[in-house]
């Protein structure tokens, strides 16, 4: 079990590489195919993308995982209920999108391409949740090579289609070009669920009986996933508004449609892209921390506790003070190599150095989780988010542009990290 344990980590944390690099290496690509005007008009769907996507799923990868591991139900009662669960709940998602994504894209987004953009990315919804479903019994079975040769083929295939036919559909106008970029998920979702496929059992035999649905499991599911999603709605909720926010006050004070287009695409998809990139090292260093700290809590072993703690806390220091000073003595030569652009260089100056806290946040809450806190951890985000929001509708109304933005995002890390620094330090102290 020990040797099962050890190699399904490394095959996740080797896959995860994998998978990080395919993606980095694909959002360069499709940055320079789709220009700046096409990156503007992606970034302004994408916080209704990733509501839409957090609410389809239903964090059903952690919830079908769990339940399949503790084996008290058969995985195939699993599997069918959690089914029939997204199946309701897309079904809900899709008709509320046809029926209000003109209302975001002219209302509240005040930019009418994006009506048909997110009528593209809500039909890509169902593919994304059958392959969570089948991610989530990989999980649970502690087979990681399926799941790391899945993700890996279905960023390989993503990247083949953007290559080959996304510069065919940016000659007919960056609309198309956008809509093919978002309407080829669905093929490398379908490449993805493919190849786990052939990994499923052969021998699995589902009953008629099965299908029907079964209210014990089904209640046992939502059980796990309804809690667990509400955090990570909680993020989404706050992304989903921040173009809403920024849009309107910043054309109610005089600003132009193009110009918040343009400038918001820039600061999401050059600026914080490239801020954000070390966060695997990071991420690495805190994955492997919550166990750790949780197996000390447990045996009560606070000084093994406390000196792991601050290792990541340092090591993920080090990391992120190289990353800071490499990404703002190069961020103008970084831009370039990676997107062809120098644009976002101005947002990437102010922000570098309180990135520096944003790469202990992740071994921070990580700790505190490990301590039991989780909710504690959640209550912060969502006040944090709550915080961002109202320091992004304040500031946006003294024509700084875009800096209102970037403003609310320094208050918002130095809020959650130093708030949630301070609650470790308290328990760490009563040890």
């Amino acid at each position: 079990m020990k040797n099962k344990f050890i190699l399904s980590t490394l095959i996740l944390i080797l896959g995860g590489f994998v998978t990080k690099i395919l993606g980095f290496l694909i959002k360069i690509v499709y940055t320079r195919i789709i220009l700046e005007e096409g990156v503007s008009l992606y970034s302004i769907v994408m916080p209704t993308y990733s509501l839409l996507i957090t609410i389809a799923t239903m964090a059903m990868p952690l919830t079908i995982s769990k339940l399949v591991a503790e084996e008290k139900t058969r995985s195939s009662k699993i599997l069918i209920s959690s089914t029939l669960i997204m199946l309701l709940v897309n079904i809900v998602i899709i008709g509320i999108m046809f029926l209000v994504s003109k209302f975001i894209a002219y209302n509240l987004l005040k930019t009418k391409e994006a009506y048909i953009l997110l009528l593209a990315c809500t039909i890509t919804l169902p593919f994304i949740s059958i392959s969570s479903i089948i991610k989530g019994y990989f999980f649970g079975k502690q087979r990681m090579f399926p799941y790391a040769l899945s993700n890996s083929l279905e960023q390989v295939v993503r990247l083949i289609l953007i290559v080959l036919f996304l510069p065919k559909f940016m000659t007919k106008g960056v609309l198309y070009g956008v809509l093919a970029l978002i309407l080829l998920n669905i093929i490398s979702e379908i490449s993805s669920i493919i190849v786990f496929m052939f990994f499923l059992p052969k021998n699995i035999k589902i009953k008629v009986q099965d299908i029907k649905p079964d209210t014990k499991t089904i209640k046992e599911v939502l059980q796990v996933s309804i809690p667990t999603v509400s955090s990570r709605f909680i993020g989404n909720i706050g992304f989903f508004f921040e173009p809403i926010i920024l849009t309107n006050v910043l054309l109610l004070v005089g600003y132009s449609n193009s110009f918040i287009l343009r400038e918001y695409g820039v600061y999401n998809a050059y600026s914080i892209a490239l801020l954000t990139m070390p966060s695997f090292f990071v991420g690495a260093v805190s994955n492997s921390l919550v166990p750790e700290i949780s197996k000390f809590y447990e045996q009560k072993n606070y000084k093994m506790l406390k000196r792991r703690f601050y290792q990541a806390l340092l090591f993920s220091f080090i990391l992120g003070l190289f990353f800071s000073c490499l990404i703002f003595i190069f961020r103008d030569k970084l831009l370039l190599v990676l997107y062809h652009t120098t644009s976002g260089t101005d947002y990437i100056k102010v922000l570098t150095p309180f990135f520096l806290f944003f790469y202990l946040e992740s071994p921070i809450i990580s700790m505190l989780q490990g301590l039991g806190e989780a909710k504690f951890t959640m209550k912060i985000t969502f006040w944090g988010i709550i915080l961002k929001t109202l320091v992004l509708a304040l500031f946006s109304f003294f024509k700084i542009g875009i800096y209102g933005l970037v403003i609310s995002e320094i208050v918002n890390i130095i809020f959650v990290v130093g708030t949630n620094f301070y609650k470790i330090k308290k328990i760490i102290s009563s040890f």
